[in-house]
């Protein structure tokens, strides 16, 4: 028990830049206060003490405004910081090393008793302030919910969700994307992440765009291995992409 409670103090040392000492953690930090109320509600849950287990539970959400069904399961390190209004289902499993912040609610949207209806967390799975995460599905390890997004369908390991109702960003359609932008000469920052419909035609254009530049510079290079398959002679320059010009007879006769 107090190996627990050395580790969910050095926890919330590491991620909160604002506690100063393991004694200011221990008697200020309403996250740690709830966690270790729910440990012992818990262990009345699996005991089958279902009223002493509830009575707890309701008893650190007086104390706390943190409500943690005692038949949840959290795993090591969780950190639910500052925690007002976090409401935790009965079903919901919370990985290890999860941090968890306000208004957030792992609720279920089942009404079948006996039923997974609350979600799952992976391992070092963030969620911010007032999401909502709903239903008996699982939030991959590494994944970041964003605040106040509502998330009803499963979250692959490591991505992020954001808005109502969440969607997933896929970090590297859209590094992709901004490295294509860029080269345009402008930041799609900004229009290529939302749902409005100028920066949905945005973001078309800019894949579009990519696309039509990545299918040229193949024909150039296949021009160029023609070129040289014909006439081993001639030197076609790197840069030829770029040319103002270029000799139209020669590739007439090529195609001939």
């Amino acid at each position: 028990m107090f190996a627990r409670l050395r580790e969910d103090i050095a926890c919330i040392l590491e991620r909160d830049p604002a506690a100063r000492s393991a004694f200011e953690v221990l008697t200020c930090y309403p996250g740690l206060h709830a966690i270790v109320i729910h440990r012992w509600a818990h262990a009345c849950w699996r005991r089958r003490w279902f009223w002493l287990g509830r009575f707890l539970s309701q008893t650190g959400r007086f104390l706390t405004g943190i409500e943690i069904h005692p038949g949840a399961t959290l795993g090591h390190r969780v950190f639910i910081d500052h925690g007002m209004g976090v409401v935790i289902g009965e079903t919901a499993e919370v990985g290890d090393d999860c941090t968890i912040y306000q208004g957030v609610t792992l609720g279920g949207t089942s009404l079948y008793k006996g039923a997974k209806r609350h979600p799952t967390l992976g391992k070092g799975v963030i969620v911010g302030a007032n999401s909502q995460v709903l239903g008996g599905f699982t939030v991959g390890d590494g994944a970041r919910i964003g605040s106040s997004a509502v998330v009803v369908k499963p979250v692959p390991a490591g991505a992020t969700a954001v808005g109502n109702p969440a969607r997933i960003l896929h970090a590297p359609d859209d590094a992709a994307r901004e490295a294509a932008a860029a080269k345009m000469g402008f930041s799609a920052y900004g229009v290529t992440q939302g749902d409005d419909p100028v920066s949905q035609a945005m973001r078309g254009l800019i894949d579009s765009a990519a696309g039509h530049e990545h299918q040229i510079a193949m024909l150039w290079q296949a021009l160029d291995t023609l070129i040289k398959a014909q006439n081993p002679e001639v030197c076609v320059p790197g840069d030829a992409q770029r040319a103002e010009a270029f000799d139209a007879e020669g590739l007439k006769g090529l195609v001939k």
